[in-house]
């Protein structure tokens, strides 16, 4: 990686800190680009190689377009990675439901500002997050924002089935126009890391996820390698999506894994990219 720059969004902790470790030491810049400079920091300290830390918070368009106009220079690889499952009822700067805010939206509008740069660099690649969460997601155009009833992981299978639509999308674009970079997905199966902290507000649902987790779960080192083998896979083809070979996707090693039907369905994709745009006025170059 030596030579590459890199930018990783919730790098300071997770799954995402696990990548941006080991891409810095191999000898890519990376970019921890995250909402809290103090914890960036911090962890970029813990790393061996280059590493440089920005403030980006994916719940404000302000602070996205802020990044986005302050970055100058080549981009090769994007890593969507940071996110929030199953928070109680909130809603980003803008007004958007935090969860499909910040995975979607966020991630949606900081692609689009930046492509530009990844397609004028050669070998350039756009990695995001998803997760197994995908299965169960439906996309409700009548109800986006859970202003009618917000059942927290209703909402994330929404944010997630959204961002692999997304990355389907944005690889058929790219495509069309004849652009080389690729846009690939990845889900880390059931990892232990602080994403799942809301998860664990009540007893029984802490009792249930402790003893799930003791058998079926992976740390944080072993989560991270389907992203990192969606970053740095010579072999990787447009829309490829990586998750761990195991029962159920929950763990093991990273291998090309079956996205549903539901995410496949192309005139879905459409409308919601044009629903993304005009909420977040990020009109794509593609």
């Amino acid at each position: 990686m030596t030579g590459k720059t890199v930018i990783i969004t919730g790098a300071n902790s997770g799954i995402g800190r696990v990548a941006a470790r080991d891409l810095a030491a191999k000898g890519a810049h990376v970019v921890l680009a995250v909402r809290n400079l103090d914890k960036g920091n911090t962890a970029a300290a813990s790393m061996q190689g280059d590493t440089e830390v920005r403030r980006l918070d994916l719940a404000s368009l302000a602070s996205v377009r802020e990044f986005a106009g302050a970055w100058e220079g080549d981009i090769d690889l994007l890593i969507n990675n940071a996110g929030v499952m199953i928070p109680p009822y909130g809603r980003t700067a803008d007004g958007f439901e935090l969860q499909f805010g910040t995975n979607h939206l966020g991630h949606f509008a900081l692609t689009g500002l930046l492509l530009p740069l990844l397609m004028a660099t050669p070998g350039s690649r756009v990695v995001t997050m998803s997760s197994t969460a995908h299965k169960f997601g439906r996309i409700r155009f009548d109800n986006l924002q859970s202003e009618r009833g917000y059942r927290p992981w209703s909402a994330y299978g929404q944010s997630k089935l959204a961002n692999l639509m997304f990355t389907f999308e944005l690889q058929r674009r790219l495509s069309q126009a004849r652009s080389a970079t690729l846009a690939v997905a990845a889900h880390p199966g059931l990892a232990r890391t602080d994403l799942k902290r809301h998860a664990v507000r009540h007893p029984l649902t802490r009792l249930f996820m402790a003893a799930l987790g003791a058998v079926m779960s992976q740390d944080a080192d072993h989560g991270a390698l389907p992203l990192l083998r969606a970053a740095v896979d010579p072999g990787a083809a447009g829309s490829a999506f990586y998750g761990p070979c195991g029962c159920g996707e929950l763990k093991g090693a990273p291998v090309l894994v079956k996205a549903n039907d539901r995410s496949r369905d192309e005139a879905v994709q459409r409308r919601l990219w044009d629903c993304s745009e005009h909420l977040t006025g990020v009109v794509f170059p593609v």
